[in-house]
């Protein structure tokens, strides 16, 4: 039943929308721009922008670093990489908001002769660094690193920066969002959705898309589950370096440490199958530091600035879920487990194609609904 708070609300809470996105996350944020870019009038639901997974993320764009083997996801992924540099572009332009997108490359150091035998499988753009020249090319490792690959095509964005930049685009570009909306359930009938029961009384539109993150499966029999994630920063000491004695990112064993041109260095990240449980726990700290010090040990004397929590929307497969589900007019976007804030670009424009112009790209079939992928 609608809420009624005036008339003029109750008509707009009825009124006919093409296109209602549940999820005002980045993958939510990033196709409501890419669908209002098409002139579809786009409405966002989202239920507490500050829980999306892209606000506790570390914003590392690492196909490559993050050890994805020869496959449709890596394909995915490549894609998404190389949309970023317009993409950002575009984002930037629209908000005058700075991102943090930086090609810094990566680094992923490996401590035994096993750790480089696997990662030697990978394809695209990279360099064996051996022991000496891993530490001519980033002085301060572990003495402990025996060598590493060096990919200089990935790259990082801030994380939270990109968030408020989507917020700011979708708005400019006359996104209708609302926060502070939960949707409840879906109303359907005959095979279709006819409206979304939330907080905010009963909302209708033409075509519905879920993109509800780790809550999806709340809402629909998904395979998509929380996996916490804790993070921390520290910021490098102004007095003692001149210049950000990290240039590019660290992808170790556990561990990943992430350099910001604002002298911030984010260490991260824990991966927890425990629902919902929120906040940092010492044990999940201790490791991160544990982990992040072995790999860079002058970390432990720089000075800790802040610790958080995130849940990402993980998968049996790990493996995003694109396309289409049960109900004629709905549209999934979700489970993006780690890589949510590397394929949103990719994301939106592929379930854009789907949605508005019925252009099914050959790389959704990867990604169905229904079981687990077939690669």
């Amino acid at each position: 039943m609608v809420n009624r708070i005036d008339e003029n609300f109750d008509k707009k809470m009825n009124a006919g929308r093409d296109i209602l996105i549940i999820g005002g996350g980045i993958i939510g944020l990033s196709l409501a721009i890419e669908l209002r870019s098409r002139n579809a009038t786009v409405t966002v639901l989202c239920r507490d922008f500050k829980q999306a997974a892209a606000h506790a993320a570390a914003g590392m764009l690492a196909p490559q670093a993050e050890g994805i083997p020869p496959s449709p996801m890596l394909d995915l992924c490549l894609r998404s990489r190389s949309l970023y540099p317009e993409w950002i572009g575009k984002l930037e332009e629209i908000t005058d908001v700075a991102t943090g997108y930086w090609r810094c490359g990566i680094l992923a150091p490996v401590y035994g002769s096993q750790e480089k035998g696997v990662r030697s499988q990978e394809s695209g753009v990279s360099t064996w660094l051996d022991k000496n020249a891993i530490h001519q090319f980033q002085p301060g490792l572990s003495s402990e690193v025996i060598g590493g690959w060096w990919y200089p095509e990935d790259a990082q964005v801030d994380n939270r920066a990109i968030a408020q930049a989507l917020w700011a685009a979708a708005q400019k570009l006359g996104v209708d969002i609302h926060e502070g909306v939960t949707v409840e359930a879906l109303q359907q009938q005959q095979g279709k959705v006819v409206s979304v029961q939330t907080t905010a009384g009963n909302w209708q539109a033409e075509h519905y898309v879920l993109a509800t993150g780790a809550w999806s499966n709340q809402l629909l029999p998904v395979p998509v589950y929380p996996k916490k994630g804790q993070m921390l920063s520290v910021r490098v000491p102004a007095d003692k370096y001149k210049e950000l004695p990290l240039q590019r990112v660290l992808f170790g064993s556990e561990i990943y440490i992430v350099p910001r041109q604002d002298n911030r260095i984010v260490i991260g990240a824990t991966s927890e199958e425990v629902g919902f449980m929120p906040n940092n726990t010492p044990s999940g700290i201790q490791a991160l530091l544990a982990r992040a010090i072995r790999l860079y040990p002058e970390l432990q004397n720089f000075p800790i600035q802040e610790f958080w929590w995130g849940f990402r929307p993980a998968t049996p497969n790990e493996m995003p879920i694109l396309g289409s589900s049960p109900y004629k007019n709905v549209t999934l976007a979700t489970g993006h487990y780690r890589n949510g804030i590397l394929l949103a670009p990719i994301t939106a424009k592929l379930i854009a194609d789907l949605i508005w112009h019925q252009k099914a790209d050959p790389l959704l079939s990867y990604f169905p609904y229904y079981g687990v992928n077939r690669f």
